[in-house]
């Protein structure tokens, strides 16, 4: 689970929240008609704008998102020396065992392409096809979340002057004035909460862990071609250190 992410979800909300109640009930912000112009109209004008599958994608995206941890690049290099010493030592094929045990579909392929024999330009194009359509995924769900955030203020803005044409149709009746102006505003309110505090925080998110993501896939890629090309240990090492800043590289063994 990201920890950051539940941190900034649980303080942006619990101010915002915490400041309603220091001004009154909550359930003034309670509004069904602005909830299901904003909410609906969001999710309908991004249904207009991306397909249903990608649409629906976009759930399983922001799961992973909130609850997976990405690798640490100095456990992807360690791994890898691992790799690359029993290769030396007991030959390529001492690595098919390992293979099977391995969840991580892209290394998976990558090593058992190594293994069967395939030369190391052909790995680089397989691996970089799929580093490439990981990107391409990554962008429509980024895509998607920015969708949301510029529709949801929008349909805010549409709810709000739905609620100003309402109250102006009762204008003889000052007593509905307030109640009429209040539920206008919530529109509003919901769009800017929703865009502001779910939507674009979660875009950028996804962008800095797509980054992470293919980071990880570029080193493995890397460490892979090394290994089916024979190099020492030790150049491979250097080589995956290269990726990270000094600050963080291993130490050299």
């Amino acid at each position: 689970m990201d920890l950051a992410t539940i941190i900034g979800i649980v303080i942006s909300f619990g101010l915002v929240f915490s400041a309603i109640m220091v001004g009154g009930s909550i359930m003034i912000f309670v509004s069904v008609p602005s909830m299901l112009i904003v909410f609906g109209g969001t999710i309908g004008a991004t249904l207009v704008n991306h397909p249903l599958p990608s649409v629906l994608g976009v759930v399983g995206v922001m799961k992973k998102t909130l609850m997976s941890t990405p690798q640490s690049p100095n456990a992807v290099i360690e791994q890898f020396m691992d790799y690359a010493n029993r290769a030396r030592r007991e030959g390529i094929l001492s690595l098919e065992p390992i293979i099977k045990e391995l969840d991580d579909v892209f290394l998976k392929k990558g090593l058992q392409l190594t293994v069967d024999g395939l030369e190391p330009q052909a790995i680089q194009e397989i691996l970089e096809t799929e580093i490439a359509y990981l990107e391409n995924r990554h962008e429509s769900g980024a895509d998607i979340m920015g969708a949301f955030a510029a529709y949801a203020p929008a349909l805010g803005m549409i709810g709000t002057v739905i609620g100003l044409v309402q109250m102006l149709q009762t204008m003889s009746d000052p007593s509905t004035i307030g109640p009429a102006m209040a539920v206008a505003l919530i529109t509003t309110f919901y769009g800017a909460v929703a865009a502001n505090l779910v939507f674009l925080p979660m875009q950028g998110k996804l962008k800095a862990r797509s980054k992470e993501e293919v980071l990880l896939r570029e080193m493995a890629m890397e460490g892979i071609l090394a290994i089916s090309k024979g190099e020492n240990p030790r150049i491979i090492q250097e080589k995956l250190s290269s990726y990270l800043p000094p600050k963080v590289r291993p130490a050299e063994s």
